[in-house]
């Protein structure tokens, strides 16, 4: 589980997060939503160390993230998988070698360890005999498999996901939520996703945090939203029309139940 406490993020004079607190669970798909300029980046970006906040707690478990030292949140830094928006890989390494590279940055494996261990993430995320293709000869959604696959790669207990669907085609996005689902509960990480997707909020979302100007407005499920009164979310939710269906299938369901 990650704890935060009362955080703020200022640029100048600009407060970007103010007094946000909320908790991100173990083993559940935790989503960040809100429109541009709401400050779920920053807050990301908070979680994981690249932004140092003004004021707050950051707890990952029992640990308090903001007031380690380097080497201790070097340390850390090896339970935590990232997969970033673009994939980020090595366009002039292979498949193997990008997936190897945290291991080879952080263990003591033999290579043949480190292999085997490759072999069994990529044959996790469904990309068997891939190794030695590079990142120019397969596609957007691969690509996006193999960033996963070497964000799991250390057996991280927190895994952060930034846009992971950005740029995919809807049937492309769907697989890869599903993978991040299935992997957050298969090895009860504590998986946090920043998207604006509200296909994976409806699909995915076991716990939603939605941002407003930079502070907490609403949190809940993905049944929860269907059914929230709360006039700033539904604006932002129900532009799309995906969702909108939903509320109404929903509704109707919920009436036949009574």
């Amino acid at each position: 589980m990650i704890t935060v406490k009362n955080l703020y993020k200022s640029f100048g004079e600009k407060t970007v997060l103010q007094d946000v607190s909320t908790e991100f669970e173990e083993g559940k798909c935790n989503l960040i939503i809100g429109s541009s300029g709401s400050g779920k980046t920053v807050f990301l970006k908070c979680l994981v160390g690249l932004f140092t906040p003004e004021q707050g707690e950051i707890f990952y478990d029992d640990l308090s993230f903001t007031t380690l030292t380097t080497p201790e949140r070097k340390a850390l830094r090896q339970d935590i998988g990232m997969l970033f928006q673009g994939s980020a890989l090595f366009d002039s390494m292979t498949v193997e070698q990008n997936v190897k590279f945290p291991l080879d940055m952080f263990t003591k494996l033999s290579n043949a360890e480190k292999l085997k261990r490759v072999n069994e993430t990529l044959d996790r995320v469904n990309l068997k005999d891939a190794n030695h293709k590079f990142p120019s000869e397969i596609s957007g959604g691969m690509m996006k498999r193999v960033a996963l696959a070497r964000a799991i790669v250390l057996n991280p207990k927190y895994l952060f996901c930034d846009e992971p669907n950005s740029g995919l085609d809807p049937q492309t996005s769907m697989v890869i939520d599903k993978l991040i689902k299935d992997i957050t509960t298969e090895f009860n990480i504590t998986t946090v996703i920043n998207t604006h997707d509200m296909n994976s909020v409806m699909e995915i979302g076991d716990n939603i945090l939605y941002m407003y100007q930079g502070h907490p407005e609403w949190r809940g499920s993905s049944n929860d939203i269907i059914f929230s009164d709360n006039e700033k979310l539904n604006k932002f939710i129900f532009a799309s029309e995906f969702l909108q269906d939903a509320k109404e299938m929903r509704m109707i369901e919920a009436r036949k139940n009574k």
